[in-house]
């Protein structure tokens, strides 16, 4: 007897603040712009596509592109909607890869 399979769809396990925080933070140890969208669409999609758009001033057609799989959202747009989910973005030194420093001192303009 054949398996019947259905698609996985992460949004319906993003039912919290913390299922959505640690969804996104993985999302973004990727370094994939792709999927930190797609991710991020999903959250939109869970929490209701419909309300981050009105919060965000975004048409819900265009969430649903820029924030799709193959999509590729400016990063106003990104900042729209995490705003509109109540998300704030915050960046941290990276665990992973060495801080490029300067070899010469920065130059100064004239006054």
């Amino acid at each position: 007897m054949a398996k019947k399979t259905t698609l996985f769809d992460s949004a319906v396990y993003l039912d919290s603040r913390e299922a959505i925080g640690a969804y996104l933070e993985e999302a973004m140890e990727t370094d994939d712009p792709a999927f930190i969208a797609h991710a991020l669409g999903q959250v939109a999609r869970a929490r209701g596509m419909a309300e981050i758009a009105k919060k965000s001033g975004l048409s819900r057609e265009s969430l649903y592109k820029a924030l799709s799989v193959g999509g590729n959202p400016e990063f106003g747009t990104v900042l729209k909607v995490m705003h509109a989910l109540g998300l704030e973005l915050s960046i941290s030194p990276s665990k992973r890869r060495k801080v490029v420093r300067r070899t010469k001192p920065p130059v100064r303009a004239a006054a």
